[in-house]
């Protein structure tokens, strides 16, 4: 039943988009976490908080441009093909 209704609505291209670069931007976010935890005692501080603002840089960047391209506008039309014989 669920489905039924979810399947009645096609989303559009910027909400995909949308979903993509947050998906995008949590996946950096836990790359960046993971880095951090596993760096703890290995390496001074200032190259693990370095390390995790290039991972942190790299997510935001990525996402903000998967947003952008994904949000262009409405897709342009085109008139119906004529078919010749």
């Amino acid at each position: 039943m669920i489905a039924n209704v979810l399947l009645q609505f096609a989303p559009s291209g910027s909400t995909i988009g949308a979903v993509v670069a947050i998906t995008f931007l949590i996946m950096f976010l836990g790359i960046a976490f993971v880095a951090f935890k596993a760096l703890k005692r290995t390496v001074r501080m200032a190259f693990r908080l370095t390390a995790v603002g290039v991972i942190l840089m790299v997510g935001v960047i990525g996402s903000t441009i998967l947003w952008y391209y994904s949000s262009s506008g409405p897709p342009k039309l085109k008139p119906p093909t004529e078919r010749r014989r």
